[in-house]
């Protein structure tokens, strides 16, 4: 019953969502020892810079969703950030691919650490739709905010920042984005003292994110 009401619910009332009702978004909890908890107040920050640049209506409250729970399917969009090791068993992969499949929309976000784990297991999910890069001229960069390709936050490992993407019957379901931390971005102006121009691109970029996955 949970799926059923998420497919009529999210697949077919994403622009309904958005400009009404009051809605929650998540944050994946995974195994395998990486921290998914990492970044505690970076959706909180997201959600309610939303709601007042977009006149969005978004709940602030961000509670995290196991991977392989029927909960997923109570929340559109879901969060994914961490440092490691993530691990998705067969169950937890097949949950995904229906949660995604049916309307649902998944970012990933590399906090430095996690890029070789989190493209082994989304080969279990998708096994047959691999990453793709995104263009910079890609609609998720040009919503209310203009950017050609991401925005670099933090340096890393000094690598141009890159958007990839999971594609399924013409539609975007899942956007990893590396090499850029916009999460980080998203966090309390102490936690990491990113200048404020960046904190501004980090929240935009967001935005647009959130924007495209709901009026897709």
């Amino acid at each position: 019953m949970i799926k059923l009401v998420f497919f009529v619910a999210f697949s077919v009332h994403y622009m309904m969502l958005w400009s009404q009702g009051s809605y929650q978004l998540a944050v994946l909890k995974y195994n395998g020892g990486g921290d998914y908890y990492a970044n505690p107040t970076a959706l909180k920050n997201l959600v309610q810079f939303c709601n007042k640049n977009l006149n969005t209506h978004i709940s602030t409250e961000t509670p995290y969703v196991e991977v392989g729970s029927s909960d997923l399917f109570q929340f559109p969009y879901i969060h994914m950030t961490g440092h490691g090791n993530v691990v998705f068993s067969s169950s937890e992969a097949e949950n995904l691919k229906t949660y995604l499949e049916g309307g649902g929309f998944l970012h990933i976000d590399d906090n430095y650490g996690m890029d070789e784990f989190i493209r082994r297991e989304l080969k279990k999910v998708f096994p047959n739709h691999p990453l793709t890069e995104l263009p910079t001229d890609h609609p998720v960069f040009k919503q209310k905010y203009q950017f050609n390709g991401l925005p670099k936050i933090h340096e890393h490992d000094g690598k141009r920042p890159q958007a990839f993407g999971i594609i399924i019957n013409g539609r975007l379901v899942c956007l990893y984005t590396f090499e850029t931390d916009l999460s980080d971005g998203w966090e309390d102006k102490g936690v990491h003292n990113d200048p404020e121009n960046k904190r501004q691109e980090a929240l935009q970029m967001g935005a647009n994110i959130l924007m495209y996955a709901f009026m897709k």
